[in-house]
């Protein structure tokens, strides 16, 4: 079986552009703990919230985040 997972980069970006969370957060218009959520992966953003975090940052969706799979598939 397969565990799939969404791994992201918005910390790293984040700090690159020299963005606190709170600033992020009120750019995409969510909280600053929403935003520290998803940087530890403990939450996975809406679409919507995806698209409006790499808007930001000007990339495409497969610069900031990225499916991980882990485990074996079944044959």
């Amino acid at each position: 079986m397969v565990n799939l997972t969404i791994c992201n980069k918005v910390k790293e970006l984040r700090a690159r552009f020299n963005f606190t969370q709170s600033v992020l957060a009120e750019k995409v218009g969510v909280t600053r703990q929403t935003i520290a959520a998803i940087e530890k992966g403990d939450y996975v953003p809406s679409l919507l919230l995806a698209l409006t975090i790499c808007d930001v940052f000007e990339l495409k969706m497969e610069d900031v985040f990225v499916l991980n799979k882990e485990g074996k598939e079944d044959e």
